[in-house]
């Protein structure tokens, strides 16, 4: 027998009053979780060389605490969904958060520099089963009339954790220090896992993923397009954003509170481009990626040139986490209509694909950071942006040409 992916669970559709109070706070117990999982990524970067500094290594060694969960999440996402799938979503989706809370203790307590990544590699076990498990479960806490509202919250919570991260490390770094900063982390976390226990229903999961549907994904080319496409702008972004702190403490000469209102600029201004580029995305997923991806990298190109004007910084900064915004949600869609009827292996493919870009985008800035200079980066992580905008527009033609065809999973 074959199942097409995951499909709303109808046992699970609230009723009124109370029943559906519960199920709406379920889906915000998600987005949650969703948050400060990615949160926690991308925490380090607001206050890089302050754990470079306390932990005695130089800032393109700190940069693997990007790089390692992002290798870590790439593995775990597949292996994740094959091992966990007879085992109740609830109790996935809740011990993932107690794994984040492990892994911040750890970064917290840790004396030495390779504890924190032991830390940092279970973080991406965290993520990389987070997104694949949770994609899909949006429907079926509330029912398919709710489906898709429910998702957008969820995601939703996946977005502003990628785009708030950062300044709310530099912010916390400068005012707990990154020690409890990451403490403040584990509590937050753990706290979300417990309300999930108590939340969440139980959720069966539909199907056996197996390690071959997999690879059936790559005979799709509205698929493979988007990998490619979501591989590129992803190295160039977190080539750049890993070591964008630095860059405005010594580049720019910003002091540590500029730089952090400035980051907040960009978060604020990545929330509104993810809500902008709903509709957007909706016309046209290619051009749109196209636009924004265009605009990360224009950003990026001229910051190092006009990087002497704090207010020229501030505009470029602001236009960059606009751009930037956009350009997740298009690729989550890219790949959700890719295979409508597989989505937790199109999602565990995705997530695969992320966080090695990520890992490999930290991993290329780090070394263009001691050997060629913060500026080097920015620049050339503005061309790699480019080039994914133009990936996608040369893809495009045979993408709205070819109907996909969508793999099942086997059962």
């Amino acid at each position: 027998m074959t199942v097409t992916g995951a499909r709303p669970d109808e046992s699970l559709q609230p009723n009124e009053g109370l029943i559906a109070l519960r199920a709406w706070s379920a889906v915000a117990s998600v987005a949650l979780g969703a948050f400060v999982i990615v949160t926690t990524e991308f925490l380090p970067v607001g206050f890089l060389p302050r754990m470079a500094d306390g932990l005695h290594v130089s800032l393109g060694t700190a940069g693997l605490m990007v790089l390692i969960p992002g290798m870590s999440a790439a593995v775990s996402a597949p292996l994740i969904l094959v091992i966990a799938r007879r085992i109740d979503r609830r109790l996935v989706i809740a011990g993932l958060g107690f794994l984040v809370t492990l892994s911040n203790v750890i970064a917290a307590a840790a004396p030495v520099f390779w504890l924190v990544l032991v830390g940092r590699i279970l973080l991406g076990v965290a993520i990389g089963g987070f997104w694949t498990v949770v994609p899909p479960t949006g429907a079926r806490l509330v029912g398919r009339r709710h489906g898709t509202r429910a998702n957008s919250i969820i995601i939703g919570g996946v977005s502003a954790g990628t785009i708030l991260g950062l300044p709310a490390g530099q912010f916390l770094g400068n005012v707990l220090g990154w020690r409890l900063t990451f403490a403040a982390a584990a509590a937050v976390a753990i706290l979300i896992a417990v309300a999930q226990l108590g939340l969440l229903p139980n959720i069966a999961p539909h199907g056996r993923t197996r390690f071959r549907d997999f690879g059936s994904l790559f005979r799709i080319p509205l698929a493979r397009a988007g990998l490619a496409v979501t591989t590129t702008v992803f190295v160039g972004q977190f080539a750049a954003s890993t070591y964008v702190t630095p860059f405005l403490l010594s580049h720019a000469n910003l002091s540590s509170a500029q730089v952090t209102g400035l980051l907040f600029g960009y978060g604020a201004a990545g929330i509104v481009g993810t809500l902008a580029g709903g509709s957007l995305v909706a016309r046209s997923r290619v051009t749109t990626f196209a636009v924004a991806a265009t605009g990360v990298g224009i950003a990026l190109v001229v910051l190092p040139t006009l990087g002497a004007s704090a207010v020229t910084v501030g505009i470029l900064v602001v236009i960059w986490g606009f751009a930037w915004g956009v350009v997740p949600l298009a690729t989550q869609i890219w790949m959700l209509d890719a295979a409508p009827k597989a989505q937790e292996p199109a999602s565990a493919l995705a997530v695969s694909t992320m966080q090695i870009s990520i890992a490999a985008g930290s991993a290329i800035g780090g070394l263009l950071v001691d050997s060629a200079g913060v500026s080097a980066v920015f620049t050339t992580a503005g061309a790699v942006a480019v080039a994914a905008a133009a990936l996608a527009l040369m893809l495009g033609r045979s993408i709205h040409t070819r109907r996909p065809s969508t793999p099942v999973v086997n059962e």
